[in-house]
């Protein structure tokens, strides 16, 4: 007997009936992706810690879970970490945009080195140019301050085979530092010393501010310590040295390459190299 009704209506997954099933799609750079709960758009620039980081087209970079939840196109994807690549991808670039060497031998660290003034200061360089200097043997030193730079010069005694470096916070034009590194330079040993410095107050806004979803750093007023006044600002826990050092680490873990950083100091840096390197 034929049955009117067909088979039966309820077999099978009929909730999903009618349903567009989300694609699985890797998370690659420059992909275009919605939120479907809040509309938020975004391309990837980055996948870390099962987190994909996308940019939105003010600059601002926000990280959100890999999975479910993202549209493309309209449509609905799982998002997962893309594929490790398998083919060959030419030569490798350090995270300062150098060429990368690779099985390189042990090098001898050079007489010549890089002072830096500020141990924020130290770790950022080793960041971003920290292969470069294991590759070229420059050994870059902690300098806590330059108030006894000139003293530090007679112990040094820098010659032409022993360049030194040296990287200030806060070179401007008046400023105590500035003073300190004309006399240095007008002194005995100026024609093998170099002294650059960026125009920020802390190296902390060497940082490109976009990477931690600012349009630009907070204005702290000089009364306020500058560092727990951007803490303050940022909404970040500011009330001893060990809130201070986690908020650096935060910043510092923004930067991967020499696009997190501003212009003014990646140029200084790369003076000073080219300078102990000569």
């Amino acid at each position: 007997m034929d049955d009117p009704y067909g088979g039966d209506v309820l077999a099978g997954n009929w909730r999903a009936r009618g349903l567009v099933q989300p694609q699985t799609m890797a998370a690659e750079n420059d992909l275009v992706v919605e939120l479907a709960d809040s509309g938020y758009t975004g391309a990837v620039v980055g996948i870390e810690n099962r987190l994909v980081q996308l940019e939105d087209r003010h600059g601002k970079v926000r990280a959100f879970p890999l999975g479910g939840g993202y549209l493309v196109d309209g449509n609905p994807v799982v998002l997962v970490a893309p594929a490790p690549k398998t083919t060959r991808q030419g030569p490798k670039r350090t995270a300062s945009g150098s060429f990368g060497v690779t099985d390189a031998p042990a090098r001898v660290a050079r007489a010549s080195r890089i002072f830096v003034e500020g141990r924020h200061d130290a770790e950022l360089v080793e960041k971003v140019w920290g292969d470069d200097l294991r590759v070229e043997g420059v050994v870059v030193e902690y300098l806590g301050g330059i108030d006894d730079l000139a003293g530090i010069m007679r112990d040094t005694h820098p010659t032409a085979q022993k360049r030194i470096g040296v990287l200030v916070d806060h070179l401007v034009p008046g400023s105590k530092e500035t003073r300190i590194a004309d006399a240095v330079a007008s002194g005995p040993h100026g024609a093998h010393v170099l002294i650059v410095g960026h125009p920020y107050i802390d190296v902390w806004q060497a940082v490109r501010p976009e990477r931690l979803g600012m349009k630009a750093w907070p204005t702290i007023p000089r009364s306020i310590e500058w560092k727990k006044g951007i803490c303050a600002s940022l909404g970040w826990p500011h009330e001893d040295q060990a809130d201070i050092a986690r908020a650096w680490k935060r910043i510092l873990s923004t930067v991967t390459t020499y696009r997190d950083l501003e212009p003014a100091f990646l140029g200084r840096v790369e003076e000073l190299i080219d300078f102990v390197t000569q």
